[in-house]
């Protein structure tokens, strides 16, 4: 996990290759279906761009919008592994309904389905540990299908200059701030995506539960949870300079109300200059706390077994059809 931690610049400078172009038209918008780590770089990509046509869809088959728009969309099957079975589902409901589907993988049942039925893909590299250590790659291959050349340029430029390594202090300092308590992220609702990554890479890595919100919902219900509970809860601020004025008020005003009860807080400034350099600097800070924390645990911050022993049972005839090659479509 470290190495992939340290080596997650290299991903920026990836050039995905798009097979059967032919196939690939234009369109008025883009739906995306991934699950974990395979969903994790659209909502990036969103909160980075939110004028992008971009819907995510984290269920089986397809989401409930009418015929006309579902023709108009690029449906975009995302699978890290290629044999997710919401993501197969997916693309087997789209493919039915003769739409237009894109797939971004690395093989698996998925890449099959998309040489089968002439479908434009990208294979991306093989060569992390894990989906959510795989960002970079994800992040271009979905601007790339959405038509979005400004964005690649843009994380090829951060490939220049961005270094995880720079801080793992600061992982390091917070992992050992949060000790056995249960981590709680909270950041605007312009950054909810940033605080989502936390929490996964909370679970995943650190192997603990975590959860998050946004402000200025926070104030408005889940604040109230915490005036007379009594388990330690260590709360992580994500603020941002450019978060509205009261936003940044609240939270202060909130942390400070939070330690009057007892609780610790960590606020951290969000680094960087562009937002794209807040997101991945964020999020280097969150792989290294989340490492720190499971060292800690002396866990494995790569496996996730428990996850692994439920997709055992729930392996069953439904996803054997596509695992074992033999599709129904």
């Amino acid at each position: 996990m470290e190495e992939a931690i340290i080596k997650i610049h290299k991903q920026f400078s990836y050039v995905p290759k798009v097979h059967n172009t032919d196939a690939l038209a234009s369109h008025k918008q883009f739906i995306l279906c991934g699950m974990g780590g395979s969903h994790l770089s659209a909502g990036i990509l969103k909160m980075w761009k939110p004028g992008i046509n971009l819907y995510v869809h984290k269920d089986y088959d397809l989401p409930p919008y009418d015929e006309s728009f579902l023709e108009d969309s690029l449906l975009i099957a995302s699978s890290y592994s290629g044999n997710t079975e919401e993501v197969l589902s997916f693309t087997e409901a789209a493919l039915e309904r003769g739409l237009s589907v894109a797939v971004i993988t690395t093989g698996g049942a998925l890449l099959e389905l998309a040489k089968k039925h002439h479908l434009p893909y990208i294979q991306m590299p093989n060569d992390t540990v894990q989906p959510r250590t795989a960002l970079g790659y994800s992040l271009i291959a979905i601007a790339t299908f959405v038509n979005e050349p400004g964005c690649v340029s843009d994380v090829h430029r951060l490939g220049e200059t961005f270094r995880a390594e720079m801080y793992r202090s600061f992982g390091e300092d917070i992992a050992n701030e949060i000790g056995d308590a249960l981590p709680v992220v909270y950041t605007s609702s312009a950054n909810l995506n940033i605080a989502y990554n936390w929490k996964i890479t909370f679970n995943e890595t650190g192997k603990i539960p975590a959860f998050y919100n946004i402000f200025p919902e926070v104030n408005h219900n889940e604040m109230q949870g915490y005036d007379e509970y009594n388990h330690p809860v260590h709360f992580i601020m994500l603020r941002d300079t450019a978060d509205h004025s009261r936003v940044q008020k609240r939270m202060s005003i909130t942390a400070d109300m939070l330690e009057e009860r007892g609780y610790n807080v960590t606020t951290l400034l969000l680094p960087g200059n562009t937002l794209l350099e807040k997101v991945f600097i964020s999020l280097a800070i969150a792989d290294w706390t989340a490492l720190s924390v499971a060292e800690a645990k002396n866990s494995d911050p790569v496996a996730v077994p428990m996850i692994e022993s439920f997709k055992h049972e729930l392996k069953d005839a439904y996803n054997d059809r596509f695992i074992d090659g033999n599709t129904l479509i």
